[in-house]
């Protein structure tokens, strides 16, 4: 057992480098869109652009401080709360090497380890919709209600074929334990046992964190932003920053359960982690390049028609081989 203060000064580096990590994946999402699609992205502020998020963060914070009249207050100022808190939450179970040796000490490169670890990151990503119907909710305002409403029937549309890919991986390696996930990965990765769960799951991780073509909640065409349309400065931001956070807890998770996390041909295991997930952040951007908002009913059909029966077929056949 690690000592408390261990435990806490991993959290808080942790904490620091995935907030760094948001703020920075705005810069290079806009310039991934830019280049995609054959224009300039920011290139002003600092070397190269780089210092184009300091900026933002700091025109942010100085922007104006407004609230509607006739908001739920506390409601209100909780939702960038809680969706910030669950994005990070979700960190620490992750695991990110072996145990190593750091003069003298034995350090886990993970905040807990615990047996039911894949339970516990698929019921923290489930509450993630908290913030979002808050927020909608408490502004008192149709079109962020809407958005908050649109992200609970999307949330529960895609949470099912989601766990039910993920169970297809409990049954491969009998354990819900990440660490152990991993280490019944050393001789072949699971993304090429189970495409199909992979495939189901990338999916539903697009859908999950509000991104496109599955951006709904907050479609500007009808909802004019969603349910953040009455938030503004650091409440904004929150939301966005919370949504990033979910894109690299999301490919964390997929790295974890199919790509072998942090296993890679050299003992380098935060190089290889870093690899990967750059990959899949780049992924998560090269999509909302390519494709383009689906309609509502598209959306939902897509989730419940299509998603849910290739999952649970799935998931049958892996239970049949299994066993045979």
């Amino acid at each position: 057992m690690e000592s408390l203060w261990m435990t806490l000064i991993k959290s808080l580096v942790l904490i620091g480098l995935l907030m760094s990590a948001a703020g920075y994946m705005t810069f290079i999402e806009r310039i991934v869109l830019a280049r995609l699609q054959q224009r300039y992205g920011p290139n002003r502020v600092g070397p190269f652009g780089l210092l184009q998020p300091l900026a933002d963060g700091i025109k942010l914070l100085t922007k104006e401080n407004f609230q509607p009249a006739n908001v739920d207050t506390f409601t209100y100022w909780l939702a960038p709360c809680l969706s910030m808190f669950i994005a990070l939450f979700v960190f620490a179970v992750i695991p990110f090497g072996d145990p190593m040796q750091i003069f003298g000490y034995t350090v886990n490169p993970w905040i807990a380890n615990i047996n039911v670890g894949l339970l516990f990151v698929l019921a923290f990503s489930s509450l993630a919709v908290y913030g979002v119907v808050l927020a909608g909710w408490s502004s008192n305002n149709r079109y962020s209600l809407l958005g908050g409403l649109r992200s609970t029937a999307q949330m529960i549309s895609y949470e099912i074929p989601m766990g039910i890919s993920l169970l297809s991986v409990v049954l491969m390696t009998g354990t819900l334990n990440l660490y152990q996930i991993v280490d019944y990965q050393r001789d072949h990765w699971l993304i090429w046992s189970n495409p199909i769960a992979f495939i189901v799951y990338i999916i539903t991780a697009l859908a999950e964190t509000n991104r496109a073509p599955f951006d709904l909640p907050e479609a500007e065409q009808e909802l004019t932003g969603g349910y953040h349309t009455e938030y503004g400065g650091m409440k904004f931001a929150m939301f966005f920053l919370a949504e990033y956070v979910n894109i690299l807890a999301v490919s964390s998770v997929a790295i974890t359960l199919f790509f072998g996390g942090w296993l890679g041909p050299y003992d380098i295991p935060f190089l290889w982690f870093f690899v990967k997930l750059a990959l899949f952040v780049f992924f998560f951007m090269w999509v909302r390049a390519t494709m383009a908002r689906l309609r509502y009913n598209q959306l939902m059909g897509f989730g419940w028609k299509v998603l849910i029966p290739v999952a649970t077929l799935n998931l049958i056949i892996t239970a049949y081989f299994t066993l045979v």
